[in-house]
């Protein structure tokens, strides 16, 4: 009786969440009509190079629409986790938003791909798919689904870290709550090395960590230090078990409501500011590595090719999945024209 009473008052609290997001978007409006205000949300802290390059978009945008057009950014979850923006998006409440492309596979099927491990040789075969023919039909996945891709940040390699336990061989996962994204494929991917997976926002990681609710997670190492997941982390396990981008989205009533000057400025402004991220993103893994090994975090520099075999169940399983299975091939095609 109180598990139901508490499942009904946090789908109230949820559902009261979504409203007030809606009426502070509806009603928030600019006082200068002159100007087309285009709302982005995002859950990255202010210092992440995916904040930084959104700033560079709202100044391209502002310089070459003359001023007429400019972006109102809400860092931090202010609207709500990357799946809750993603749906205020479908229902036209919210114009912009990143999201990785594990909680995109939610409403754009094909997007899962990205989340297989190993999938990329190395950096350069990862931007040539992400920036080639293949990454623009993933980005057009979406428009059934009411988003328009607009372009991909880098978002780097994910590897696990844990709060007590060293992880050096896929079987040391065994038994391990291990947060994931919302994403089947970070589902199975944890099964396939034998860990448990747990799902959880990102904003309430780390006091699911500290009070040990899992004992262990996965994200790139910017990530891992801003969040200040190394307060309650020791390790940090160098597997790099797959590249999972970034995603830039417009809701298709914002694209459609735009004239086709607006759309060429507002794609232009997120064209300049990828490779700005993108070099940012380097610079920024650098001073994580550097910040989280002064903090006294152990870090792990595994076998990889110990997880690559482990994790081959997942591509065994999607063997009956011809669109899925076409897309693997064409992108190991890619790595052999490298």
């Amino acid at each position: 009786m109180q598990r139901n009473i508490l499942k009904n008052n946090l789908k109230f609290i949820n559902s009261l969440k979504s409203i007030l997001v809606f009426c502070f978007l509806f009603f928030s409006c600019d006082q200068n009509n002159d100007i087309k205000l285009i709302r982005i949300g995002h859950g990255l802290d202010t210092n992440h190079s995916v904040h930084k390059a959104m700033i560079m978009v709202n100044n391209q945008l502002l310089r070459l629409s003359d001023g007429k057009m400019k972006l109102e950014i809400y860092p931090n979850q202010q609207l709500g986790s990357e799946r809750e923006c993603l749906e205020l998006l479908q229902i036209g409440s919210l114009d912009l938003t990143k999201v990785s492309a594990a909680v995109l596979e939610n409403f754009a099927p094909k997007v899962k791909v990205f989340g297989l491990p190993y999938l990329f040789e190395n950096k350069e075969h990862y931007f040539k798919v992400l920036d080639g023919p293949i990454g623009k039909e993933l980005l057009e996945e979406g428009e059934k689904y009411l988003f328009k891709g607009l372009g991909y940040y880098d978002s780097g390699s994910r590897s696990f870290y844990s709060r007590e336990k060293k992880i050096e061989k896929p079987s040391d996962l065994n038994g391990l709550k291990i947060r994931v994204q919302e994403s089947n494929t970070a589902f199975e991917m944890i099964r396939s090395l034998g860990g448990s997976p747990t799902p959880i926002s990102w904003g309430e990681l780390y006091t699911s960590l500290q009070q040990g609710v899992v004992d262990a997670a996965e994200n790139n190492t910017p990530s891992f230090y801003l969040s200040k997941h190394y307060e309650v982390c020791k390790y940090y396990i160098v597997d790099e078990h797959n590249m999972i981008p970034d995603v830039i989205l417009s809701s298709t009533n914002l694209w459609n409501n735009l004239t086709i000057n607006e759309r060429k400025w507002l794609q232009e402004a997120v064209n300049l500011s990828i490779p700005f991220q993108r070099e940012l993103w380097i610079k920024s893994e650098e001073e994580s590595m550097r910040a989280i090994i002064n903090s006294g975090v152990e870090i792990i520099y595994p076998d990889k090719d110990l997880f690559k075999k482990a994790s081959l169940t997942m591509y065994d399983k999607l063997k009956k999945d011809t669109e899925i299975n076409d897309l693997i091939a064409r992108i190991k095609d890619e790595k052999i024209k490298n």
